[in-house]
């Protein structure tokens, strides 16, 4: 006997919500756009309408639309059924002993990333953000690059990491005389050229003047040296370049550094060079992790200053932060030293990098995220490197 299963008086499944658009990752046309094509606002009204807005969530620093006491109530009331300005939750937040903080943000269910706010650095201050969570990288001395690749952060998500310093600093509003957070700094998980879309609209918020408004020459975006994306970085942020350098020959980066086996040497020299706006008052910063030797001999510090003749720049030193699991050593002090030396006197500005935050396992490339299971669902534990040093003195006089 057969039996068949009359599914015409089941109720229908509802759809599910539709996920909120977060205004917090638009540009100001992006929210112009975005607001006329929802029919919350008018035409005519919706360049005004978003740069209310725009203040209200990055100026004001503001997480509900009911605040904004210039808007109409109908209009916040709309706002709230096609938008969200809501923070992510910030699962854990460390101050280190010496002043560094440390916030893991839970971006989505199972995206966490951690931000590294590092004071006495630029002007005041920089924040370390994170462009992906997870690396395809695998450069072979650095912890955090061991972590597969999850996914890219949207707009919002890494805007979402300056907020929420600010909202630990008290940086609101943001033309505060007394801020601490005077520069941004791409030096945590991941290639940002590899999620470009999402890194230029960012940066294009963070610097907006009717909002958070740090300049871009106070904004650095770090990258392995993905060539081909160099001229559009330049190009559509004005950002200033820095450079995970840490070798002067191909045979020794294709080892620390394996992006180099597609993009040599060569090409990368040539395409830094060619950077949009480069100049000495634009300066190119190389970043050099001091491995014991490995690439901190005197010969190599010679190969640097050829490797890099006639190019508007300075070298970060960095110390390498030692973890589980790695063969490679720090290099000795007298080493570096010696190093930055022969830099200096070749007229290269060469600080040493002094780790941060270590004892809240914030220093330069220590960590590492990990997945645990939680009410059986993977959650990602991203950590990142949390980078210092990024501008010297005459670098912050000419962005001030």
């Amino acid at each position: 006997m057969s039996v068949t299963l009359d599914l015409s008086r089941m109720a229908p499944q509802a759809d599910a919500p539709k996920p909120l658009i977060n205004l917090s990752g638009l540009t100001r046309p992006q929210m112009v756009a975005a607001l006329t094509e929802s029919g919350v606002v008018e035409h005519g009204k919706a360049k005004m309408r978003a740069t209310q807005i725009f203040r209200w969530v990055h100026h004001r620093g503001i997480t509900d639309f009911a605040q904004m006491s210039d808007v109409a109530k109908e209009t916040r009331a709309r706002l709230a059924d096609s938008f969200t300005i809501a923070r992510p939750e910030v699962v854990e937040r460390q101050v280190s002993k010496d002043g560094t903080r440390k916030w893991l943000i839970r971006m989505a269910p199972g995206i966490e990333v951690e931000t590294v706010y590092i004071p006495s650095v630029g002007r005041v201050g920089a924040l370390c953000v994170s462009s992906q969570v997870g690396c395809t990288l695998n450069c072979s001395f650095c912890h955090t690059g061991t972590q597969a690749l999850v996914r890219n952060l949207t707009a919002a998500e890494i805007v979402a990491q300056v907020q929420i310093a600010k909202d630990d600093l008290g940086e609101w509003p943001s033309d505060k005389d007394d801020r601490l957070l005077s520069n941004i700094v791409f030096m945590g998980m991941g290639e940002p050229l590899y999620n470009m879309g999402q890194v230029a609209d960012a940066i294009e918020i963070i610097s907006d003047n009717e909002g958070i408004a740090i300049s871009r020459r106070r904004i650095t975006v770090s990258t392995s040296g993905v060539v081909p994306q160099l001229e559009a970085l330049g190009e559509k942020t004005q950002a200033m370049l820095a450079i995970s350098l840490h070798a002067t020959n191909d045979a020794l980066r294709d080892v620390l550094v394996p992006l180099n086996k597609k993009y040599p040497l060569n090409q990368l020299m040539a395409g830094i060079r060619a950077y949009p706006g480069l100049s000495n008052a634009r300066r190119v910063t190389f970043e050099y992790v001091m491995l014991k030797g490995v690439n901190d001999s005197p010969d190599e510090a010679r190969a640097l200053v050829k490797l890099i003749k006639g190019i508007p720049a300075k070298v970060n030193l960095i110390p390498f932060n030692p973890w589980p699991g790695t063969d490679y050593q720090c290099s000795d002090w007298a080493a570096i030293e010696t190093f930055a030396a022969i830099l200096n006197r070749a007229g290269y500005s060469s600080p040493i990098r002094t780790p941060r935050g270590r004892d809240i396992l914030a220093a330069c490339g220590q960590l590492k995220s990990e997945s645990e299971k939680v009410r059986a669902s993977a959650m990602r534990k991203l950590s990142m490197a949390a980078m210092a040093g990024v501008l010297d003195e005459d670098e912050d006089e000419a962005a001030a």
